[in-house]
């Protein structure tokens, strides 16, 4: 067991993952050994469980551990020198076990304040036009049987090229692809698109579950810096050039983490860069229906000729019908719908269903309306609070879910994501969000769990500014 000193001026996740080393070094810890579950170790050497997690989660980075699905972390077999070429460069690409903890830790329902967290609350969400979506379904004579078409639903997938059709793009149904949600559309196209010790082009900051799918296939990360008006383009050409990478994945509109959104010069520059230099690029739209602003994407730009543009219900519907869909070249499609089918068969029809009836039941643009002003006010409030405590934004854009943010007194956030969980308060560590899961002082703010006066005054007590009272900075009327 290691010996650590909670006074000491080491971070404790420092101390954890240079004792480890330390012992799989000596020999203490040899391959193949087994280490306590994170909660095992946490409860073993009094410290938080956030804690241990970004300690393993380093500890994985650098090659020193490596993660099995429902089994733990084991020390690893192979010492990274010993691996070849450019995986050697990734390290291990096993962090997303590592992050599937760490959402489990998140997600737990005893932390009433969900700040740091990625959906919005039930009660933002379309319910009603789901219930009734459901009595209509029960209502059916439809049949339920059988497994559906492996594109998915088709009137659907109608209703979304409808959709597009109002974005300028022009889409035919055999380019649309239903999936289970937007994470099965990544996990579809990064498989498709990535062999190990490829090197991708990653937003950084960027979305999370996309980054630890992407180390876990082996890709080897190179991270395009955000800009509040959308990319680093010199940083982005200067990296095409030196890597070559053949994809890039990006998220152009209300982006999570920092709620960017790319001005349309960048989305011209990105294509031209793309053009020039043969790059395959997927967008990851998700939060389009959030957005109060009709404006271009990338899809609507490149009329899918490099462009596969993903997105999702999930968001703005319900979590729990897991609908998402994937729009591409025909040929794209027919090769992902082969990989779906291997992987899962087609997805549930029944959940598909459940969302074409919520689209169509009439409300659907009302909710949509309701919903883009109640995050409008939501951001205007959290962006109000945090810069009176002392908070520098990233970006303010008025719209989407997130607000990120640093503070010059929290010189890594995980260290104050430990303090908040101890509050009750979950908070969104900027490490998750790198490509290289290197510490950083940013965190990301969910501007619709950040109404709770207790979230301000524990960010006040541990950054040493003082909270104004919510009535001094919005007053009625």
């Amino acid at each position: 067991m290691l010996t650590l000193q909670p006074t000491s001026n080491t971070p404790l996740v420092t101390q954890i993952v240079d004792g480890l080393k330390a012992q799989i070094d000596e020999g203490l810890l040899r391959p193949g050994t087994k280490l306590p579950s994170i909660r095992q170790f946490a409860h073993g050497h009094q410290v938080s469980v956030f804690t241990v997690v970004e300690a393993y989660d380093r500890l994985v980075a650098q090659g020193c551990l490596v993660s099995r699905p429902h089994s733990g972390f084991f020390v690893r077999r192979r010492a990274v020198a010993d691996l070849p070429g450019a995986m050697a460069a990734v390290g291990a690409p096993q962090g997303f076990d590592a992050m599937w903890y760490l959402r489990k830790i998140f997600e737990h329902r005893h932390l009433s304040i969900k700040a740091g967290c990625g959906w919005l609350p039930g009660d933002w969400l379309f319910e009603d036009g789901l219930r009734r979506g459901l009595r209509a379904l029960a209502a059916d004579d439809a049949d339920l049987g059988g497994y559906g078409d492996p594109k998915g639903f088709p009137p659907l997938r109608e209703l979304i090229c409808q959709a597009f059709a109002e974005q300028e793009v022009q889409v035919h149904p055999g380019q649309v692809l239903l999936t289970q949600g937007s994470s099965q559309a990544l996990d579809l196209a990064v498989r498709r698109l990535v062999r190990p010790g490829d090197a991708v082009l990653v937003d950084d900051p960027g979305y999370a579950n996309l980054l630890f799918s992407l180390r876990f296939q082996g890709a080897v990360l190179v991270g395009v810096p955000r800009t509040p008006q959308g990319w680093d383009l010199p940083a982005l050409e200067r990296l095409i050039l030196e890597h070559r990478p053949k994809v890039f994945f990006t998220q152009p509109r209300l982006q999570s983490p920092s709620g960017s959104v790319a001005s349309l010069a960048h989305l011209h520059r990105v294509l031209q860069l793309a053009e020039q230099h043969d790059l395959t690029v997927v967008e990851n739209d998700i939060y389009v229906d959030l957005d109060p602003d009709p404006r271009p994407s990338l899809a609507s730009l490149d009329q899918l000729h490099r462009v596969i543009t993903i997105g999702s219900y999930s968001k703005t519907i319900s979590p729990n019908i897991r609908v998402g869909y994937l729009v591409a070249h025909p040929d794209i499609v027919e090769d992902l719908a082969q990989l779906k089918m291997i992987s899962g068969l087609t997805s549930a029809e029944f959940g598909e269903r459940l969302a074409h009836g919520a689209l169509t039941e009439g409300r659907w643009r009302k909710h949509l309306k309701a919903l883009r002003e109640r995050l409008a006010e939501a951001h205007q409030h959290t962006a109000q609070r945090l810069s009176a405590l002392g908070f520098e934004l990233f970006a303010e854009p008025k719209a989407g879910m997130f607000l990120w943010a640093r503070h010059p007194a929290v010189p890594d956030a995980v260290v104050l994501s430990n303090k908040a969980a101890e509050h009750d308060i979950m908070l969104g560590p900027g490490h998750l969000f790198t490509a290289d899961l290197a510490p950083s002082p940013w965190l990301r703010f969910n501007v619709a769990f950040c109404g709770d006066e207790r979230l301000y005054r524990f960010l006040a007590d541990h950054t040493g500014a003082a909270a104004a009272p919510a009535a001094a900075l919005n007053p009625p009327g």
